[in-house]
């Protein structure tokens, strides 16, 4: 097996007719998926997607993948191939078209309508080229065929690239469901068909590849859906991703089974149901949807109300409406609440408030760990066992998923008969260089987390995150101090100020003689540099309130010259 080169080597030119693959997300976590294929001078993009923040990066919209290494090669991408409409895909396209408008976005019909939908919010007006399983097309020197695969969302596509260094095969998010409920399965015989031409590189989706067995089809939730709202007695909130169409169709079916009507809360699940219901990838019977501003014209019982926030997103509908800030929604003592998804690794804390504050209110919460109201969207270990005998590839290379996830993979590729040399796990930057049918990690390039907050992009940096954690925990002091320009004294007392502390600030009253006394010395032995004086009451300031909190708080020095 090869590791994932760690001395961060820059990689060194591409070799004529050769492969390379840069992952720029998707390895070593579950989200942020883009993928880099360079060939003959040009580059294709696989995805582009974001990661959510976790706990401890505090005021964090979104974490993008790092473009820095493609910023002056914008031109020399062909096109942006989506596998699929989920956010840890697409969600970073409208950043990576800030650089470049014109980039030509490749994927299915459901896909390209998508992330038009969300590039209208940032007033950008892309160039699609729709594609279908079955269909191949030409992007520079990448020959494109792409394959029906089924996963939690319609229209998902995997792709192969055919080039002269060699093939590559990425499955997109896939799994193997056979009873899928829109009839699509995902394509064996293509991929043994491929796997027959031969693939040099395959690059396989890792995030069951812990689980042992089949994942469970999605038909086995509608009976707990029937149940739950057979037992309900006022009404019933699902949260799902507002991407979730099979998820969203099978809610709508239970309801019109039990007679309810229903609403969709929250402005990306109305968006994204509105576009599915458009395209005929969501089948909606008459008269069953109702505007959620004519809530309060139905009793709790005949309703319905499919929801964004099963993660616990602070600004979504679900969560508003645990905290009781919605504008219209508030949970009464019978309602049900149905978090219709899987945890995604660093939101647990956020879903778990959420569920507690739901519960707090009088609902009852249905969730994973008390009923079958999901199933995942990825391939577990069988799967992927089929899969691997299946296409025979001579290189591997686990992608999408945390470290424990792509070493399993790893491990079922190995298991299979791929010999372990071919078997490559990487890192988000390694360089990895198929030459002569042979993968191998030739180098590392930077490849950070680019942080979204605001309207800013990139501009948060990993010390500003420490300054908000500690500032979150440690609380800050503020002092100011005014010293004479011409004679060096202190014109005033220093004036201390402190937030975050339980006690008032008169207790900072001590510190005040030890500031006044290391200034004095300072000033005395010639040093009357306003930074290095700022220096020194940090340095006295936090020794005493270590010395007497335990507590390492920022502390703001401020020194005026008058």
């Amino acid at each position: 097996m090869t590791p994932s080169n760690l001395d961060l080597r820059p990689p060194p030119e591409l070799a004529e007719n050769a492969l390379r693959v840069v992952a720029l997300g998707g390895l070593g976590e579950i989200g942020r998926n883009m993928t880099v294929l360079e060939h003959a001078g040009r580059l294709l993009i696989i995805d582009c997607g974001v990661l959510f923040p976790e706990d401890h990066q505090p005021g964090v919209d979104l974490v993008l993948p790092d473009f820095s290494i493609i910023a002056d090669r914008i031109d020399d991408i062909e096109a942006v191939v989506l596998t699929h409409g989920h956010e840890d895909h697409i969600g970073g396209v409208p950043y990576l078209l800030r650089e470049r408008p014109g980039l030509p976005l490749v994927g299915s019909t459901l896909t390209l309508a998508l992330i038009e939908a969300k590039l209208r919010e940032h007033r950008i007006e892309p160039y699609t080229l729709a594609v279908r399983e079955g269909q191949v097309e030409r992007l520079g020197p990448f020959i494109c065929e792409f394959v029906a695969v089924n996963h939690s969302i319609p229209d998902a596509l995997a792709v192969a690239v055919r080039t002269s260094a060699g093939m590559v095969l990425h499955t997109g998010d896939y799994k193997m469901d056979q009873l899928p409920l829109d009839g699509r399965i995902t394509d064996l015989r293509a991929f043994a068909r491929l796997g027959q031409e031969g693939v040099d590189l395959f690059l396989v989706d890792s995030t069951n590849a812990e689980v042992p067995g089949f994942t469970t089809a999605e038909r086995a939730i509608a009976p707990v859906l029937d149940r739950v709202l057979a037992e309900a007695q006022q009404r019933v909130i699902v949260a799902c991703f507002a991407s979730h169409v099979h998820r969203v169709q099978q809610v709508l079916d239970a309801a019109e089974r039990h007679g309810r009507k229903v609403a969709f809360v929250g402005r990306s699940m109305i968006r994204n149901m509105g576009i599915a219901a458009d395209l005929g990838y969501l089948r909606v019977s008459p008269g069953l949807l109702v505007d959620g501003r004519e809530l309060d014209s139905y009793e709790p019982y005949e309703l319905v109300l499919l929801s964004t926030g099963s993660q616990g997103e602070p600004l979504s509908a679900l969560s508003r409406i645990a905290n009781r800030d919605h504008q219209s929604i508030t949970i009464i003592p019978g309602d049900t609440v149905v978090l219709a998804s899987s945890l995604i690794p660093g939101n647990e804390n956020a879903v778990f408030r959420v569920i507690n504050g739901l519960t707090r209110w009088g609902a009852r919460v249905v969730h994973r760990g008390n009923a079958m109201v999901h199933v995942s969207g990825h391939a577990s270990a069988g799967e992927l066992l089929f899969t691997y005998n299946i296409v025979q590839p001579r290189n591997v290379m686990p992608v999408h998923g945390e470290v424990r996830h792509l070493r399993a993979n790893a491990d079922l590729a190995i298991s299979t008969g791929i010999p372990e040399a071919r078997v490559v796990l990487a890192d988000n930057g390694t360089v990895v260089d198929l030459v002569d049918g042979v993968a191998s990690i030739v180098g590392q390039v930077a490849c950070g987390y680019v942080y979204v907050d605001g309207s800013t992009v990139g501009g948060v940096t990993e010390a500003s995150l420490k300054d908000r954690r500690i500032l979150g925990d440690e609380g800050f002091i503020a002092i100011t101090v005014v010293v004479d320009s011409v004679t060096g004294k202190l014109s005033a007392p220093p004036s201390i100020h402190a937030r975050g502390f339980t006690e008032d600030d008169s207790v900072f009253d001590a510190v005040l003689p030890r500031v006044e006394e290391a200034l004095e010395q300072a000033i005395t032995g010639g040093n009357r540099d306003p930074y290095q004086l700022q220096q020194v009451i940090r340095r006295t300031i936090g020794r005493w309130v270590n010395e007497e909190f335990r507590r390492r708080p920022m502390i703001i020095p401020v020194v005026v010259e008058v």
